[in-house]
């Protein structure tokens, strides 16, 4: 059935692009040697995952999420009730402000004393005492600010808030339910970036380069990953070494634990077909080229790449052989069986 679906699909495209010939460049396909690639599989893992949890003791008041939400960094996701602490941080306000007015007068009391000692009409006994009193009432107002920002502080503990932009994977807390400080409510993750380990031989790290963009493949998909790290903490069983990548997806739909995989150099050097990178595309899931016949009609050829030489790539197909005119611009405007003129030909 499948076949079927293909044949119908690459029919249906030629009778789309007859008419006109596609106006395209060509290269010619080469022989050439080129280290043959080893696919490694490796598990996807979020960048950023992380478990919230309450840094004070209270009954749950709000829940302002649900399993799979999408929620905003800062966003508030848990409050734990806090009206007796608000009714503390009233009082606490109240008493802050009648020590400001008694510090107040305290240093206006001194100012004057101060003057009145100048002009020697008050004994310094009288002095001092003025100048007690105005340090004990600016000590007592530093200490009443700083007993209200403790509790300003633990009051904006009891809203749990979402520390970046993420998916709720897990709610660990209900409604009216008393949790203590410590206790796990949520868990969040960032979907947009991830980190893929992949454990390889030596003789690969070693053609490795970090910080260098590598494509891995998820679900068909492909992704450009850089190299983050080459972990030196090899497996004495298999001789292999972790290798961690990491990539920017987006809204890709991917999942925690999801399977992945990478192409990567081999040891060793075999003959194989290059031409430029550009010149093979997906179509119908598969890597192709556009080979040009003598009758100048395109042909599709699926091809299996095995290797990278700088902006080359090395291929292999038994429809293929070195010689033959590709397709290398314009191909994506290419369908199978139809013509095209080429233009980069002198």
């Amino acid at each position: 059935m499948l076949k079927k679906l293909l044949i119908v699909g690459i029919t249906s495209l030629s009778l789309f692009g007859a008419g006109n010939p596609s106006l395209v460049e060509t290269t010619t396909l080469i022989q050439g040697e080129v280290n043959p690639l080893q696919e490694f599989v490796g598990t996807v893992k979020f960048e950023k995952s992380s478990t919230l949890a309450a840094q004070n003791s209270g009954i749950v008041k709000a829940i302002n999420f649900e399993i799979g939400d999408k929620v905003k960094k800062d966003k508030t996701l848990v409050q734990i009730d806090a009206d007796i602490l608000m009714a503390q941080i009233n009082a606490a306000k109240a008493t802050l402000e009648s020590a400001q007015q008694t510090s107040l007068n305290s240093s206006k009391d001194y100012e004057r004393y101060k003057a009145l000692l100048e002009s020697k009409s008050i004994t310094q006994k009288e002095y001092d005492d003025a100048l007690l009193k105005r340090n004990a009432s600016n000590s007592n107002v530093q200490a009443l600010e700083a007993n209200l920002k403790q509790l300003q502080i633990q009051a904006y503990k009891k809203n749990i808030k979402a520390p970046y932009d993420g998916i709720v994977v897990e709610k660990n807390v209900q409604l009216g339910e008393w949790v203590n400080a410590g206790s796990n409510v949520a868990k969040i993750v960032d979907t947009s970036k991830i980190e893929v380990t992949f454990n390889v031989p030596s003789t690969i790290v070693n053609g490795l380069k970090q910080g260098q963009m590598y494509d891995i493949f998820i679900d068909g998909k492909t992704i450009p990953a850089k190299l983050n790290a080459i972990i030196p903490n090899g497996d004495k069983l298999t001789r292999t070494f972790p290798v961690q990548f990491k990539a920017n997806v987006k809204d890709m739909f991917i999942y925690e634990g999801q399977e992945a995989k990478v192409s990567l150099s081999k040891n060793g050097k075999i003959n194989a077909l290059i031409l430029p990178r550009d010149a093979v595309i997906k179509r119908f899931g598969q890597n192709v080229v556009f080979m040009i016949d003598d009758k100048m009609m395109a042909q599709m050829i699926p091809v299996q790449i095995i290797g990278f030489v700088e902006k080359n790539v090395a291929v292999a197909s038994e429809n293929l052989k070195a010689g033959m005119q590709i397709v290398s611009k314009g191909n994506e405007r290419v369908f199978p069986n139809t013509p095209v003129q080429i233009i980069n030909q002198k």
